[in-house]
This record gives structure tokens, sequence and C-alpha cells, in this order.
């Protein structure tokens, strides 16, 4: 599976513009989201997979053949994650409120397209829980997270952690003194859509 990120013109055809492309080079697409609206453009995701004969790099051409187009991200993408909407994580949520952050931990890296997700206590301060892949985070390795109180982005630089490249995080406060961390490696930035959707789910686990 591969997750490509695009930039679109946001007008009549461009999707079914770029969907023909990426036929062109064999492409099966599984599932496209829409991540962002502005002026004028528009940002999708696209699960998809190509033939084993096939390199990315001829996708990235492909989509950068139809005018307008600009691929932002492309990586490979778990198979077994999916996609699962935010409803679905709400109304998990919502049967167990009592556990309401931890589900929130444990869906986002699918609903927010990221390599792993930790909630944090910043009192002690420590992890409350994490995901498989998210790194250690001991008391020194949070404080390079930055501020966890505020509703932010930022990129920590490749070594941040022993063994770990440049890796992009998103933060959310939550009630109890808690925050929800997203990490991306190597990116993509997260986009405003995408932190308001983080802060509103946080919101609704309390």
């Amino acid at each position: 599976m591969i997750l490509l990120r695009v930039k679109l013109p946001d007008r009549p055809g461009s999707l079914g513009a770029v969907a023909t492309a990426m036929g062109q080079v064999q492409a099966d697409i599984y599932a496209v989201e829409i991540v962002e609206r502005g002026d004028g453009y528009a940002v999708d995701d696209f699960i998809l997979t190509l033939p084993a004969t096939m390199m990315p790099d001829s996708l990235v051409s492909a989509c950068a053949s139809v005018e307008g187009v600009e691929v932002v991200w492309l990586s490979r993408y778990s198979a077994h994650w999916g996609l699962e909407s935010d409803i679905e994580t709400v109304n998990r949520m919502a049967d167990e409120p009592h556990a309401a952050g931890e589900i929130l931990v444990e869906d986002a890296p699918i609903g927010f397209h990221s390599s792993w997700a930790a909630l944090i206590h910043l009192d002690r301060p420590g992890v409350v829980i994490a995901t498989a892949l998210a790194p250690e985070l001991d008391t020194a390795a949070i404080a390079l997270l930055g501020p966890l109180d505020e509703l932010r982005t930022a990129e920590l630089p490749a070594g941040w952690q022993p063994g770990w490249g440049v890796t992009v995080i998103a933060v959310s406060p939550l009630t109890g003194r808690r925050a929800i961390v997203l990490g991306r490696q190597g990116g993509p930035p997260y986009l405003r859509s995408e932190l308001v959707r983080l802060r509103h789910l946080a919101a609704l686990a309390g």
C-alpha cells in the first residue's frame, strides 16, 4: 500500500484527471480522502497500490504531468490500517468514556495517517499509553517535544532520539493535565484542518 498526498486545483475535473494519470501507471486506488480545501486548491490523500514492475517515481511523474498538480508526500502505508472515520472513534469514546483518551490514541494513527501516537501526563510527566511504533518517551524526550498544553505542530530534527530521523508532531491538550501527541516520520506537515480535527476529538475525549 502507498499513501500519496496531492495538492490540486479545486475545480471540476481535477480529481478525475489525477485518477486518470494514476491509471496510466497501473495504480489501483483503494480510497481517496479530502484532507483540506483552501482558496482555489484542495489537498487529497490517496491510498493505492502499484504493480511490482512500477516504481513509486512513476506515480509522482504521472501526477506531476497534470497541470497545477503537486505531489506533497509519498510513503508506504500499512495495509492492515485501512481508513477509519472520526465518527467511529467518537462512537467508541462514547461507549467507554472512562477510556476515551486511550481510545483516541489507539485510533489516531489511522485517522491522521501518522506513524505513532502517545497520551502524556503533563504533571508527572510520563506516558499514559502509546502505540506500538512510538519512540521511548522518558522525561528528557518528552521535554524535547516542546509545550504540550497548546494546540500546535512542530518538526523535530534528525537525531532528536537515537536512531530517529526528522519527525513532525502534532499536539493537542486534553482535560486532566494530559496531551495527545502524534508523530509522522519524515512528514508531511500536519495541516491546519488536521489540527482542528485533532482539537475537536481531544475535546470530546475529555
